[in-house]
């Protein structure tokens, strides 16, 4: 369409487009692809995109659009305002929809305009019963969007003590009713038919039974996406900026869905994982199988293969010795850095650096079962974990580390600002021993990550025995009364 304008030459949207310095040569420079084909007279495309350019000029022009006959004018305005990535390359070359309405209200009427979105025009309106269908299925759907993210914040709030994921929820509540504001809270209420609804008396034995928490969430963020679609799809009828917003929201229940959901999952996974042991290859297999076997039969809850001296065949070796030896036991097996080893030995999950893949990629190689952690060492990145879809985070460095060496230390700080705000399973990570335990504690985690607390103690297994039980002690006693619930 925008190179059709330009086609006309003389005409005004041309000469405005010309005033930017835009013309075909610089249309075909930002999207090379383009391929001229032959044109078929008295054809116009019916297309999404194009009925969505006259929808958003008659959202600026009001009664002007079906007052004046169209121009070419009126058509660059509908591109301005259509919000698709032609929009946004005419906006950075200084096209804004506000002055162009004003242009061309100038030139018709010497009046300036605003954007119709409070009663919302469409080409071809349809009949009034037809307008009212399209707001009872907005009615109805709005409701149903906003129930189930109530359903789903009040678990967040009150079952995982999650502030992170109850704000992103909350806002996203609020930026609903944001959106609905184009159709006007009275004009959905006074559509509504309850009463005569046919839905109401429709139902299926499913829905009156839930067999757990998963499945009440899983039920309202499916309630929450299907809302916002329909939404979205007849909000398209009558304001389609705010249905454009829909979409953004039902893309945002996308991610808080999955983090919500694997915040669940993992606090079950690991409820009995507190102590999580680093080890390195050990001097041989056998040496490595007798670190293990010690770690499994004291009840460590996580132990990880951490050993970046040993190739790649002798790595792997290991780490199926590691599975081999927790396969029947409450320890889980997990490698670091590598998903691949990690895939290929079977191992519970792998441990992310900042440095190393991503969530996203590690996850198509280990697969969906495999527990993914993450090290954070800020409560940005703590938070990013949680959108990432992380099953637990290390957090920290907290102490200066005999085993490893960091340039900065995030201290209790972090540990304080993760355990207030954080439902994920999260280890405190950095030089924690029995003599700083009780200040690792004091913060509100109950995890931490130790590697040399225990292999340069005279005793390992009675040093991880130590650990273990005054971590246990620690859950079964907290010290506040969510810290039970803590991370």
């Amino acid at each position: 369409m925008l190179l059709g304008l330009l086609s006309e030459s003389e005409c005004r949207a041309a000469l405005w487009l010309d005033e930017r310095a835009i013309d075909s040569a610089a249309v075909l420079q930002r999207w090379p692809d383009l391929v001229q084909v032959p044109p078929r007279l008295g054809v116009t495309p019916d297309t999404t995109a194009v009925r969505g350019v006259f929808r958003a000029a008659i959202l600026w022009l009001g009664q002007q659009a079906t007052d004046e006959a169209w121009a070419t004018e009126h058509l660059l305005l509908g591109i301005v305002a259509s919000e698709d990535e032609t929009a946004l390359w005419l906006a950075d070359a200084g096209f804004a929809a506000d002055e162009l309405a004003r242009r061309i209200g100038s030139r018709y009427h010497d009046a300036e305009l605003e954007p119709a979105l409070s009663q919302p025009l469409m080409l071809d309106s349809p009949a009034p019963e037809s307008g009212n269908t399209a707001l009872r299925i907005i009615d109805a759907a709005a409701n149903r969007a906003r129930e189930g993210l109530r359903v789903v914040e009040d678990y967040a709030r009150f079952g995982l003590d999650d502030r992170f994921l109850t704000g992103e929820l909350k806002r996203l509540r609020h930026d609903l009713a944001a959106a609905l504001e184009a159709w006007g809270p009275r004009d959905l209420l006074a559509n509504r038919e309850t009463r005569q609804d046919v839905g109401t008396t429709v139902s299926t034995p499913g829905e009156l039974l839930r067999s757990d928490v998963a499945a009440v969430l899983v039920s309202n963020f499916k309630r929450i996406e299907e809302a916002l679609r329909s939404l979205e799809e007849y909000g398209k009828l009558t304001a389609p900026a705010a249905a454009a917003a829909c979409e953004s929201l039902r893309y945002r229940a996308y991610t808080l869905e999955k983090a919500l959901l694997t915040t669940h999952d993992a606090r079950q996974r690991l409820a009995a994982a507190r102590l999580y042991v680093l080890t390195d290859g050990a001097a041989s297999a056998e040496s490595f199988a007798d670190r293990v076997a010690l770690l499994v039969a004291v009840g460590v809850g996580c132990v990880q293969l951490r050993a970046k001296d040993l190739d790649d065949r002798e790595l792997l070796a290991r780490a199926q010795i590691l599975r081999e030896l927790t396969r029947d036991a409450d320890t889980l097996a997990i490698v670091n850095d590598r998903a691949d080893i990690s895939r290929l030995a079977r191992a519970d999950g792998v441990h992310l650096g900042q440095e190393d893949l991503s969530v996203k990629d590690a996850r198509n190689v280990v697969g969906p079962r495999c527990m993914i952690g993450v090290s954070t060492h800020s409560i940005e990145q703590a938070r990013a974990a949680v959108l990432d879809g992380a099953d637990y985070i290390g957090v920290g460095p907290t102490f200066a580390s005999t085993t490893k060496s960091f340039a900065a230390f995030t201290g209790l700080e972090l540990l304080v600002a993760v355990a207030a705000e954080l439902g994920l399973p999260a280890f405190a990570i950095g030089g924690i021993d029995a003599a700083n335990l009780d200040q690792v504690l004091q913060t509100g985690i109950v995890r931490v990550a130790v590697s040399g607390a225990i292999w340069n103690a005279a005793d390992p297994r009675a040093a991880a025995a130590a650990l273990t039980a005054r971590l246990a002690a620690a859950a079964d006693q907290p010290t506040s009364p969510s810290s039970s619930t803590r991370p």
